[in-house]
């Protein structure tokens, strides 16, 4: 697969503990999903997943319970799910996801990132189709072997089990996301290193050290919009 996930995370976190910014974006989706089912994750799959992603960055309590005290407590605010598509240097293409109350805004200032940084916008569906939507569920404290028996024994389809540094990282389709958890859960793993769905290149580009380091620079001013929850891209940045 390619991907470190464990060190993208560590370094996305590390990154936005200086500004609490990853909390801001937590709390905004947590609030949305809180709002948009019963706030109870019990019944809510989608809150039930955000708080199980909010655990793996240490988002704290008071910022989980705040915002669902806010969809518990009828808020008029409301946002829209919105993707855009883009390409930045020597082939590398990006998916944007975001959570606004103001789409001309959002629009507008994810189409800026993208131009001022070597990049484009591209419309919808220009890149998507080159990536897969795919569950990422990551452990420690147990082997490959391990959790491919833990998988069979719950009858868990997986399109992929990698070690990588001390977790074992598995690759699934994102309706096996809750599935693979609680297949970990009834043996016992408390805790994840990693628990996303996110969108996966299909075939990761590698760029020259210029056009890295142009490139990162437009991911991290798209990632620095408030409206932004997720960035998504190809570039094999190393990790």
């Amino acid at each position: 697969m390619g991907r470190k996930w464990n060190n993208i995370k560590e370094k996305k976190a590390s990154k936005d503990a200086n500004t609490s910014r990853i909390y801001a974006k937590f709390g905004r989706e947590i609030y949305v999903a809180a709002k948009q089912g019963e706030p109870d994750p019990e019944l809510n799959q989608t809150l039930k997943f955000v708080l199980e992603r909010a655990k793996t960055y240490s988002v704290p309590k008071h910022i989980v319970d705040r915002a669902i005290e806010k969809a518990k407590g009828g808020s008029e605010e409301n946002y829209d799910e919105l993707r855009y598509e883009g390409f930045g240097p020597n082939g590398s293409m990006v998916i944007v996801d975001a959570l606004t109350n103001n789409v001309n805004r959002t629009a507008s200032e994810v189409r800026a990132a993208f131009g001022k940084n070597g990049g484009n916008m591209g419309v919808s569906g220009s890149v998507a189709y080159m990536f897969d939507a795919t569950a990422v569920i990551g452990i420690e404290g147990k082997s490959e072997e391990e959790v491919m028996e833990i998988l069979m024994e719950a009858d868990v389809d997986a399109r992929d089990i990698i070690e990588e540094d001390d977790a074992v990282i598995v690759y699934a389709e994102p309706d096996q996301f809750h599935a693979v958890q609680e297949a970990f859960k009834g043996a016992g793993v408390t805790e994840f290193t990693v628990a996303e769905l996110t969108m996966l290149a299909q075939n990761d580009v590698e760029l020259s050290d210029d056009d890295q380091a142009q490139f990162e620079k437009m991911v991290d001013a798209i990632e620095d919009l408030e409206d932004v929850q997720q960035v998504y891209h190809n570039v094999d940045l190393g990790e």
